[in-house]
């Protein structure tokens, strides 16, 4: 049975349809004091898929929670998906006293489940820090079904370390080439600078790859960097994998020349286009 967090109902339903698990329907309440309570009335199956994003701390104490009453109501077997996973990139302490939280977490979620599948984690290595079996999957070539058309694209990763990321997309695409930017800091000031790469874009079409967009900073200042150049692009595409796109992100992709933005359901927002079901329910099949 799938049983959805309260951040991936989307996404859940999806993964019941391409699975052809039943669906099951949490309830999500709040105490006076401020306290959640996740809860799955009626659960009645051997084997529980718990599929939760953990998008804010309310939703890894959900996930949690989710994962107990899975348990409580006897499921002797538990899958949980983490289409996004908060906190990965704190993957390593930042100094004296400081925690490795993406090491926290996953321990904590390991506590009540079988097995883990992560989505396209920021950093890969993050499965090393669960105490049981973990996957990850790629969502990154779901994101080449909405683009349609593109005129002698050039797929465009914001760093070096993206670029992977961007050849897989290109290569679900059918064709075209990939390029990455390069970024420049001021140590002085602590400005970033972002040149575009070394293709000319000139009348093509560039689809800007990066498994999270946050801020959309990195994102904008590539755009601005691409359209300054006469003659300049065609259509200009962004492209990820997890849309966190917080406070006035989408704002700035928009003012900086961002036709679109295309982005899978692991978190659910208005930008979301293409599900990571599939994806996922590969994942999956290959854990059984």
């Amino acid at each position: 049975m799938i049983v959805p967090g309260s951040a991936s109902q989307s996404l859940a339903a999806a993964l019941a349809a391409e699975t052809g698990q039943p669906l099951a329907t949490p309830t999500f309440d709040r105490f006076p004091d401020g306290e959640t309570c996740a809860a799955v009335p009626g659960f009645d199956a051997e084997t529980a898929t718990v599929v939760a994003a953990t998008t804010s701390n309310d939703a890894f104490v959900e996930l949690l929670q989710l994962q107990d009453a899975v348990r409580e109501a006897g499921a002797t077997q538990v899958t949980t998906v983490v289409p996004y996973m908060g906190y990965a990139r704190q993957d390593e302490s930042f100094g004296d006293g400081q925690p490795v939280s993406a090491r926290a977490v996953a321990r904590a979620v390991s506590a009540g489940t079988d097995r883990v599948v992560l989505v396209d984690p920021h950093e890969p290595a993050v499965t090393d820090f669960y105490d049981v079996a973990t996957t990850t999957v790629s969502a990154a070539p779901r994101l080449a079904e909405p683009l349609g058309d593109l005129t002698e694209p050039v797929f465009l990763a914001p760093d070096e370390s993206a670029v992977d990321l961007a050849a897989c997309v290109r290569d679900a695409h059918g064709h075209g080439t990939t390029d990455f930017c390069r970024k420049q800091r001021d140590y002085d000031t602590g400005e970033v600078t972002v040149e575009p790469g070394e293709t000319d874009p000139a009348g093509r079409d560039v689809v800007i790859v990066d498994d999270i967009v946050a801020t959309g900073s990195t994102v904008a200042e590539a755009v601005r960097a691409l359209t300054a150049s006469d003659p300049g692009p065609g259509r200009v595409v962004a492209a990820c994998v997890h849309p966190m796109l917080v406070g006035n992100a989408r704002t700035k992709l928009a003012a900086a020349g961002v036709d679109r933005v295309v982005a899978t359901d692991t978190i659910e927002c208005a930008t979301t286009t293409v599900s990571a079901a599939p994806a996922i329910a590969e994942g999956l099949r290959s854990v059984r």
